[in-house]
């Protein structure tokens, strides 16, 4: 008897398995057909693909970097006013919204490299002026160091400051083990079906039970999952769908894992690479953060223009959203105006 429970319980958590496995592959597959790419997939050699999606036009281009798990569509209110002063372009990262999967290891030099071969493949003309945030301000202060002559200004929203991350203290070492895990865990319970699931009872308003699953599957990480959602709860809602449906691909969370893992050998590189000079550059940094040293803002760019956004948190872009657009048309009005 107590053997035949045993199979029956197995029978049932297999059928189960295969139930949600079922679901997800379906999932996918209307989310592909409802959702596809806005702007264009770049090849950029090897078979593969980055998507660009470009608005507006004229130069400078203001080029997008999202965090260390967006995509462009993060950007999408920014980019739409940007884009009525010049063309504006906001990108996915290998492994993040409709782009290709990335394959690990990741540097902020094949960040930046690929970006640049991207943006040259779809005739996207320099200068540009790159917007990089968090994360995303490692690459962009990369793709300065490596094309300078390419980049008439930085805007650094609320970035990663590699020094905090070279050499990597245990306590973030711990941080970054951690998001690893609560990504990978991320990617096989989308695989099973159960992140879709959620997503799609919270999407229809359903509060409790999404956050029980959440709690149950992810433990500790239910509270950074809890902020990135409030995070989102920010962006326009009519993004909101395509932005679940990002979330319920594997090769997001497996993504979003490299890019942890990719973390301090982004910083070391930043780091090596020394401070930008000869390149415009204004670093916005939260109000409601600790503040970030002046030696740290010196580290950058020994002239850069420091504004602290005092009303908003880490996304900068989602809680002062005109702050951020009055410093990217300030540079792209100081790059045009020797041509004046």
């Amino acid at each position: 008897m107590h053997l035949a429970l045993i199979a029956w319980i197995a029978a049932g958590l297999v059928a189960l398995i295969a139930a949600g496995a079922v679901y997800q592959w379906l999932g996918l597959r209307r989310d592909a057909r409802k959702w596809p790419p806005p702007g264009r997939m770049v090849q950029i050699g090897g078979g593969r693909r980055i998507h660009l999606y470009a608005l507006g036009e004229g130069s400078p281009a203001v080029i997008f970097e999202s965090g260390i798990a967006a995509s462009s569509l993060n950007w999408r209110s920014v980019q739409e006013k940007v884009s009525r002063q010049t063309l504006s372009i906001a990108y996915d990262r290998r492994g993040l919204g409709w782009s290709d999967p990335c394959s690990p290891p990741i540097t902020a030099s094949s960040i930046a490299a690929e970006l640049h071969t991207a943006l040259h493949a779809a005739a996207v003309e320099p200068p540009y002026v790159l917007v990089g945030h968090s994360f995303g301000g490692l690459a962009a202060r990369r793709f300065g160091s490596l094309y300078p002559a390419e980049v008439a200004g930085l805007v650094l929203v609320d970035a990663v400051q590699p020094q905090e991350w070279s050499p990597l203290p245990e306590d973030r070492r711990r941080m970054l083990r951690f998001g690893v895990r609560l990504a990978r865990r991320g990617a096989f319970l989308a695989r099973m079906g159960l992140v879709r699931f959620a997503v799609r009872l919270a999407m229809a308003g359903s509060r409790w039970l999404p956050k029980a699953i959440g709690k149950i599957s992810s433990g500790e990480g239910a509270s950074v999952i809890n902020r990135i959602a409030g995070e989102v709860g920010k962006m326009p809602r009519e993004l909101w769908p395509m932005v679940a449906a990002h979330w319920c691909k594997p090769t997001s969370f497996l993504g979003m894992a490299a890019h942890f893992e990719a973390l301090p050998a982004c910083a070391d590189e930043v780091l090596a690479a020394g401070p930008i000079d000869g390149i415009p550059v204004t670093v916005l940094t939260a109000g409601k953060n600790e503040p970030v040293p002046d030696a740290a803002i010196r580290s950058i760019a020994p002239g850069a223009r420091h504004v602290v956004a005092q009303r908003s948190g880490h996304w900068i872009h989602l809680d002062e959203p005109e702050l951020v657009l009055r410093e990217i048309l300030a540079l792209v009005e100081a790059a045009r105006s020797p041509a004046q």
